[in-house]
C-alpha cells in the first residue's frame, strides 16, 4: 500500500506539473480525468487539497473512488468529506467550483461499481486487497436552500458562494 509520504509527494508533483505547464499537462492520468479536490480538514478545519482521478461521470456528477490503492484505511480526504461535504473542485474545464461530495448510496454504488471496474480494472484489484468496501463518492453541484443549484456562484477562499454570509 502507498505510504502517506508517497501519496503526499505524488500529489505535490501532480499539482506542480499543472502549475508549471499552465494547466496544459496533468488533467489526464492513467486514462482518467484528474480532479483537484479541496476539503475541510475534519480535525484542523483547514483547507486540504488532493489530486484524484475520476473514472466515470454520472450525469453531471463527478465520480471518484476512495481506494487509497486498496489500503485497509480510508483516505483522509474521504474522512473529511464524511464530516463536511462542502468541497471545492477544479477540473480541466475551468476555475474551482463550490460543490458537494457524498458517498454513493448502496444502490448507486451497486450500479456504478461495475462501470468503474470495466473502465479501470485496477479498482477491482484494489478492492481484492482490502476487507473494507471501497467507497464511491459523487461530487455534485452545490444546492442552495430552495433546492436549485447556485448558478454561476463563485466560491470564496472559505468555499462559500456569493450571497452566502455564513449564517
Amino acid at each position: 500500500m502507498p505510504s502517506d509520504r508517497f501519496l503526499q509527494a505524488a500529489n505535490a508533483l501532480h499539482r506542480g506539473a499543472l502549475k508549471l505547464s499552465g494547466g496544459r499537462v496533468g488533467w489526464t492520468l492513467a486514462g482518467m480525468a484528474a480532479v483537484e479536490l479541496t476539503t475541510t480538514g475534519r480535525k484542523s478545519g483547514r483547507p486540504r487539497t488532493v489530486m484524484l482521478t475520476s473514472p466515470h461521470r454520472d450525469g453531471d456528477a463527478i465520480v471518484v473512488v476512495a481506494s487509497r490503492g486498496g489500503d485497509d484505511h480510508h483516505p483522509a480526504w474521504f474522512l473529511n468529506v464524511r464530516t463536511n461535504p462542502d468541497v471545492e473542485v477544479r477540473t480541466e474545464a475551468g476555475p474551482a467550483r463550490a460543490m458537494t461530495a457524498r458517498p454513493a448510496s448502496a444502490e448507486e454504488r451497486g450500479r456504478l461499481w461495475p462501470i468503474i471496474i470495466a473502465a479501470q480494472p485496477r479498482y477491482a484489484s484494489y478492492q481484492a486487497r482490502t476487507e473494507r468496501e471501497i467507497p464511491v463518492v459523487l461530487i455534485e453541484a452545490r444546492r442552495v436552500s430552495d433546492g436549485e443549484p447556485a448558478a454561476g456562484a463563485s466560491p470564496d477562499a472559505r468555499g462559500r458562494t456569493d450571497g452566502d454570509d455564513g449564517r
